[in-house]
């Protein structure tokens, strides 16, 4: 429904045109100030052009079901003309044409921004394995974004890009997902074809979607899919399968989900609740031999296909590469291929009681990830944190399987994540049960129902939850009420406006209504555009309340304003 309120909103004119749009996000590029989510930002004059160019093929009647959309690629992915790095620069190449998933998403009509910061060869799922800078948090700067593909993650949970590419050989595409409060789709293992993709582990490797909506990125993986004749791990999806009527959701013991951060095992039987309301059928599973298929990922012999990946140029280069990242790789080096067939024949045993879990269930629900550190646990335990990390994510390509992690709520004012987990090309499958879940419509705040403001509880009352800080587009003024509590009053304007400092919340659909209800004059609920044109739901003012108001848009926002009054 939020997808749906917020489209009809555009389609009545309150869009901006592409052009306006990439105008507006390079404001919001400068505005956030994250240059460590970049390794390749695309001159804005080019991007321009892309967009001049994209809205005459719509004017010419072309098809484009991605028209718009601004994106990021990981910066392990071709992007003709710019270097392709994998997050080191001493391995960068120039391609001279988009990989094919970069090509799909111009052809869909999607707008290329550059390329993103990444764990350097995408070894990590940490964010800070790079010498463009570790990747920090959307939501807490002090904590990591998640890797390898941070800096896609964090440019769509900014509101800089709509959608990004990353790649998902452990979890790559879903940790940081959940880490950042977005939607990461890790579709089934060759769907979506690799070639021109920097590889991790060839036969392992899965472009991923980040997207702030499960529609947003099950669209993008639309336009991503199929076959290509140049790539020998690219797969054709079978015929699509019925649906079941109700979903069997698999969800395992409490105690059999290992150590979790403090509130993360209550947030996910909360979410487990969820989806039953929504009408899946939970069944208790045995995680253990999804658990000891992930322990073979890097315990076992397995990492030595990194080292065919890249270990010809470590060696070459040692002085260049992350210490971490060398240390994974070229420790692989002197496997015995004797490991690697006793490693096979070990999956496959664990394919077969993975495989029986399976046939007792549709669907396998589990927490995205154990724990959000700050960059400093990072810092000091490098391989035992990120070890952590994949707990519930690095069996997936192992089994041959497709996960989808969605936002589950907050808890301790960070996002917490769960993920769908199912059998290969039942990527369909996890989308539609992901939209099951109690549809949630977001709104935009500036005054007292932010984050610590005395009004905050009738947002978190209702089953709230913080998404993210924002700023308006340039294009209001803000006025402090003579109402108690105090409040401000937010009035768009034809000329002589600014940007504002807000946040976005989400609320679930029947306590929306119910907030709304209650919001008292001369507060309105009407269509507030963000700085990166998007428009969404929120707080303005009636313009008669503005009679003997006080002008304060010059402070930037109700915090800054507030401030002043108290001397803090």
């Amino acid at each position: 429904m939020r997808q749906r309120i917020e489209h009809s909103l555009a389609k009545r004119g309150d869009r901006m045109s592409v052009v306006e749009r990439v105008r507006a996000t390079y404001a919001r590029i400068a505005a956030v100030d994250r240059p460590e989510v970049w390794i390749e930002l695309r001159p804005e004059a080019d991007v321009l052009a892309d967009a001049a160019a994209l809205e005459a093929r719509r004017a010419a009647g072309e098809a484009l079901p991605l028209y718009g959309k601004l994106a990021a690629v990981k910066g392990n992915i071709d992007v003709a003309g710019l270097p392709t790095t994998a997050g080191c620069p001493a391995y960068a190449y120039r391609p001279a044409r988009d990989a094919p998933v970069v090509a799909r998403l111009r052809a869909a009509g999607a707008l290329i921004l550059g390329t993103t910061n990444l764990d350097q060869f995408a070894t990590g799922l940490v964010g800070t394995r790079s010498p463009y800078g570790a990747v920090r948090n959307a939501v807490d700067p002090s904590r990591i974004s998640g890797g390898s593909s941070s800096g896609s993650a964090v440019a769509v949970a900014l509101g800089v890009a709509d959608l990004a590419l990353g790649t998902d050989t452990a979890g790559s595409g879903r940790v940081p997902a959940a880490l950042n409060g977005i939607v990461g789709l890790k579709p089934t293992r060759g769907l979506v074809p690799t070639r021109g993709v920097v590889p991790a582990c060839r036969s392992l490797d899965c472009v991923s979607v980040f997207a702030r909506t499960v529609e947003e990125a099950t669209l993008a993986l639309d336009c991503l899919a199929g076959p290509d004749a140049d790539d020998p791990t690219s797969r054709t999806a079978p015929s699509a399968r019925r649906a079941p009527g109700r979903v069997r959701l698999g969800i395992p013991r409490p105690d059999r989900l290992g150590e979790l951060r403090a509130g993360w095992a209550e947030a996910f039987a909360h979410a487990a609740e969820a989806y039953a309301a929504a009408g899946a059928e939970p069944v208790t599973v045995d995680l253990e031999p999804f658990l000891a298929a992930a322990r073979l990922l890097y315990e076992g012999a397995f990492v030595a296909e990194r080292y065919t990946a890249v270990g010809a140029f470590l060696d070459e280069h040692p002085g260049d590469v992350d210490p971490t990242v060398f240390s994974i790789i070229s420790g692989a080096r002197d496997l015995p291929a004797h490991r690697v067939f006793a490693d096979f024949a070990a999956l496959d045993r664990l394919r077969l009681h993975a495989d029986m879990v399976l046939s007792t269930v549709d669907v396998l629900l589990l927490p995205t990830t154990t724990d959000h550190p700050a960059l400093a646990e990072v810092a000091a335990d490098p391989v035992g944190v990120n070890s952590r990390l994949g707990r519930f994510t690095n069996f997936a390509n192992l089994l041959d399987l497709c996960a989808l992690a969605v936002p589950a709520g907050e808890v301790a004012g960070l996002p917490f994540g769960v993920m769908l987990v199912g059998r290969a090309f039942s990527d369909a499958l996890l989308a539609d049960l992901a939209r099951r879940v109690p549809e949630r419509t977001r709104i935009v705040v500036v005054g007292a129902h932010l984050r610590g403001q005395p009004l905050n509880h009738e947002l978190t009352s209702r089953g709230g939850r913080f998404v993210t800080a924002a700023v308006t587009s340039p294009e209001y003024r803000l006025y402090a009420l003579g109402t108690t509590p105090p409040k401000p009053g937010l009035v768009r304007v034809a000329e002589g406006g600014a940007a504002i400092a807000a946040e976005v919340w989400e609320l679930p659909v029947r306590g929306f209504g119910e907030f709304v209800g209650g919001v008292p004059a001369p507060l309105v609920i009407g269509k507030v555009r963000l700085d990166g044109g998007e428009v969404v739901p929120g707080f303005l003012c009636e313009p008669a309340a503005l009679e003997g108001a006080v002008d304060i848009t010059g402070h930037g926002g109700w915090l800054p304003y507030r401030a002043t009054l108290t001397g803090t």
